[in-house]
């Protein structure tokens, strides 16, 4: 099963890029003993529309045409649910043995997701009840993927 890791905003240069850029790494190495092919990150930009709905909207468009093509997508949010590693890495497996063969992991925006992505979505997760960085998340992220 493809995973891809969808993410609203950019990493700049830094310890955490290159923290985020070697979990990833190792995550693509050894995913393929178990089924799981890493495809990379997409990052786009934040939207600059004038509302935090409008915002929403528009990070959601740039998702759209990726999520459409039966991918599972999992959005990254502080109201998900906080699943262990061990779940995390069960429900990954699930969804590979039951023949999905994508799963987009989204990252979104300093507004969050829209609407129409969470009820697209096959799972929110948080990491924890807290708000993250960007940066951290997207670490965080890829050390749980190479968890897996």
């Amino acid at each position: 099963m493809r995973i891809a890791v969808h993410a609203v905003g950019r990493m700049k240069a830094g310890p955490e890029t290159e923290l985020a850029d070697r979990y990833f790494d190792r995550f693509s190495k050894t995913a393929p003993a178990i089924g799981l092919d890493f495809t990379g990150v997409t990052e786009v930009t934040e939207s600059r529309a004038k509302t935090a709905d409008e915002r929403r909207r528009a990070e959601a468009a740039s998702l759209d045409s990726a999520a459409s093509s039966g991918a599972a997508l999992d959005l990254l949010d502080e109201r998900g649910r906080d699943l262990s590693s061990e779940e995390l890495a069960s429900r990954i497996a699930a969804l590979r043995d039951s023949g999905r063969k994508s799963l987009i992991v989204a990252i979104g925006g300093p507004d969050g997701h829209d609407e129409s992505l969470r009820k697209a979505s096959t799972l929110t997760l948080a990491f924890g009840k807290q708000t993250w960085p960007h940066q951290m998340v997207r670490v965080m992220l890829a050390e749980q993927l190479y968890r897996v």
